[in-house]
């Protein structure tokens, strides 16, 4: 352990580590089932029986309304697909803002472009990272029709004071809880926090059925809208007798048969899943929280974590290196894992803040930025949200070692490759220099 790997030295592990695989033999004789009966798709884009799907997507939204503890639960086939559809429920459209997280998955941002509305970045908070109540209320107008929340990595917004000031101003809160399916703020999980709550079951999510995800919510209204968002509504309001039609056009945002029997399966590993993902975190943050300048993640208090990744705060000048050279260091001396081949465990910073991106810069959009019923004024600017940038470009990196599959002689590896590069990072000057 004298020689960084960077500098040419021995790396602390060569093997993969383990893959990250959560299917079993349950999803498999659920999957074949399925197949046998042929019935790979129950929905009709017309109303009737058969307008909510089949008996295993049925299934399966009954079980995710209970483990979110709320009335409605909707499968569709992506997260993104459930964010467009929480913002057309929510009756948004041209001319609107819907405040967003910058330091996010891109389709958080998106989903109100998609109605022709205006995206308004809100900074986050530099411990938990998801959206500042402070950064929210400095953002809202006239024009501000919802707050769209993302529980980042698997904490839980400060979601008091976000529905205090959604109360106050009439407006819509929607949760983002892709990456937090177990977390509970206060008690209570995610995703029956605000209005509509969608969730994610992507392949590299805590569960997940390849790709799919669910809206959730308490209010009827909502959710009838949901279900004709998800499937061609336009067809559907007649014979329904809807009366409410803004933006009940339709998409195809459905969930196969196949996909909800494996997402049954999948549901009720969570628990256990957690405990471990949990477990492996709460070891990676006591061992590396020892390492001064490396801070692990913060839990607010009566705040549940579901460590969709795990992030630390790294200080450049208690380190004595920039954050990008100690990370280049650890990721020459560890491997990436299986199925994963090419792509490093650890990243530094997260995504780069939404708003620099060149649909922002470019003011790209027939509508939405450049719509004639917008009367507001809104900024994409470098500078606009200064902790999510400070965090992405210096202070933040995330580890992915917490995943199940884990042994502990694998974390142990972890945590040496940590110490390695710590003891001598004065040997990174130079690399940095």
């Amino acid at each position: 352990m004298t020689k960084l790997a960077l500098l040419g030295g021995t790396p602390i592990r060569r093997q993969l580590f383990p893959l990250h695989n959560t299917i079993g033999l349950e999803e498999k004789q659920a999957a074949l089932v399925v197949l046998e009966s042929g019935n790979l798709s129950q929905f009709i884009g017309a109303w009737g029986d058969d307008f909510y799907g089949g008996p295993k997507v049925v299934q399966f939204e009954v079980a995710w309304a209970k483990h979110a503890c709320t009335r409605y639960a909707y499968s569709v086939n992506s997260n993104t697909s459930g964010l467009f559809a929480a913002i057309g429920a929510c009756d948004i459209g041209p001319g609107d803002e819907v405040i967003v997280a910058p330091y996010t998955m891109s389709a958080s941002a998106i989903a109100p472009v998609i109605y022709g509305a205006v995206p308004v970045f809100a900074d986050v908070d530099p411990r938990t990272f998801c959206l500042d109540p402070k950064s929210i209320e400095e953002k809202i107008t006239l024009r501000t029709k919802a707050i769209l929340v993302v529980h980042i990595f698997g904490h839980p917004a400060e979601m008091s004071q976000i529905n205090a000031l959604a109360k106050r101003y009439n407006i819509r809160v929607i949760e983002d809880c892709a990456q937090a399916p177990a977390s509970c703020y206060h008690g209570k999980p995610v995703g029956g926090l605000g209005d509509l709550g969608v969730f994610s079951l992507n392949y590299h999510k805590h569960i997940h059925t390849g790709e799919g995800g669910v809206i959730t919510t308490d209010n009827e209204t909502l959710a009838e809208k949901v279900a004709l968002i998800r499937n061609h509504g336009e067809q559907v309001v007649e014979a329904k007798g809807t009366q409410d039609l803004i933006n009940t056009f339709g998409f195809n945002f459905r969930l196969t048969e196949l996909q909800a029997a494996i997402g049954i399966e999948q549901l009720k590993k969570l628990p256990s899943l957690m405990q471990i993902r949990r477990s492996n975190s709460e070891f990676l943050s006591g061992q590396l929280g020892l390492l001064p300048g490396i801070t692990p993640p913060h839990v607010a208090e009566e705040c549940v974590h579901s460590y969709y990744v795990q992030p630390f705060l790294y200080d450049a000048d208690t380190v004595g290196v920039p954050r990008d050279t100690f990370v280049k260091a650890l990721q020459a001396e560890l491997p990436s894992s299986y199925g994963r081949e090419k792509d490093s465990l650890i990243g530094a910073g997260y995504v780069r803040p939404l708003y620099l991106q060149p649909i922002y810069q470019h003011r790209i959009g027939r509508c939405a930025f450049n719509c004639p019923r917008y009367e507001g004024s809104v900024s994409y600017q470098p500078g606009l949200c200064p902790v999510a940038e400070r965090l992405h470009f210096a202070e933040l990196f995330t580890l992915e070692y917490n995943r199940p599959g884990m042994t502990k002689s694998d974390l142990q590896d972890v945590v040496d490759a940590f110490e390695k590069v710590y003891t001598h990072r004065n040997d990174l000057r130079r690399v940095h220099e």
